[in-house]
């Protein structure tokens, strides 16, 4: 007849060893808890420090007497007669720079990313895939060298001007820059709306063009406005393209064709050779700071066009 074989105490568990091992995962979820805040936190410190800094290098020039001159209509840092500090020929190039740049690769790379994840066969992709990731890693100042010697020369003939170096070369390379980012982000927006949305469009006798315009794009525009505020904050903040074919002159103007100069220009133009602690080197840091101001709103449309866009979705 079976038996049931005896325990030895030494089989049963001990619950000293398993208080001490649920002490040690409970430590160890504490650490890696409080390592994830840590790295989560660092990003917003660093952004902090980055404000604090510039603020106050800004902070002497807005304090002194040259501040009034901020609102001029020139940019005129090394006379000695009279010196300006006018960031209104500064804004109004940057602006320009970058509408023409938006208005150039907005739609293009849309299109283009409607193409790749709606319209394009696996061979089609294959082949212009890489093209695409490639223009990403392109140096800027490779494209700067290409634009002076190939770009710049072409509009001026075109146009019959004396220089090609004007707003519309530099917003043709923004544009050529910004277009890799904003075509894949908006293709990956694009593959994630559900094979359901299309199927039910289908089903009620819509065409594959109908579909993809008025189902699976609308269903995408949170994806895709993302991808063209980021794709706007590369043209923004980019240097060295536009600082080599925009020809660098601080005037006012509405013509692409026209000679204009952009807050990153002047920054990387002239803070290497101000003096330190001087009127203009504190008049750079507002400079500065007018960019993180705008790059600021530019994120904050962002947020308020990609909540409205999930609200009407959600409706």
């Amino acid at each position: 007849m079976w038996r049931k074989p005896a325990t030895s105490p030494s089989d049963k568990p001990n619950p000293l060893l398993q208080s001490s091992g649920m002490g040690r995962a409970a430590f160890r979820d504490a650490v890696i808890s409080a390592l994830l805040k840590i790295a989560g936190s660092t990003s917003i410190l660093v952004v902090l420090l980055i404000f604090f800094f510039i603020a106050k290098e800004a902070a002497p020039f807005l304090m002194g007497s040259q501040a009034k001159t901020l609102l001029n209509l020139r940019w005129l840092p090394v006379s000695f007669e009279n010196e300006s500090y006018g960031l209104l020929p500064l804004l109004n190039g940057s602006l320009l720079v970058t509408a023409i740049a938006t208005l150039i690769t907005v739609p293009l790379s849309v299109c283009t990313a409607v193409y790749l994840s709606e319209v394009s066969n696996d061979w089609e992709k294959n082949f212009l895939k890489p093209f695409i990731e490639l223009l990403a890693g392109i140096p800027s100042v490779v494209i700067g060298f290409f634009g002076l010697v190939v770009l710049s020369p072409l509009i001026k003939s075109v146009f019959g001007l004396p220089s090609g170096m004007n707003a519309l070369t530099g917003g043709l390379l923004l544009a050529l820059m910004a277009a890799p980012t904003i075509i894949s982000i908006s293709e990956d927006a694009l593959r994630s709306v559900p094979a359901s949305f299309k199927s039910a469009s289908l089903a009620l006798g819509a065409s594959h063009l109908e579909t993809v315009w008025k189902v699976t794009v609308p269903a995408a525009l949170p994806g895709i406005t993302a991808a063209v505020m980021l794709g706007i904050g590369r043209v923004v903040g980019e240097t060295m393209t536009v600082l080599m074919v925009i020809g660098n002159a601080p005037i006012l103007t509405a013509s692409p064709l026209e000679s204009v100069r952009t807050m990153t220009a002047t920054i990387a133009a002239e803070m290497g050779e101000v003096p330190f602690g001087s009127e203009h080197y504190h008049a750079l840091f507002c400079v500065g700071v007018v960019l993180l101001l705008a790059t600021f709103c530019l994120n904050l449309v962002a947020r308020f066009i990609l909540k409205k866009y999930r609200m009407v979705g959600s409706v």
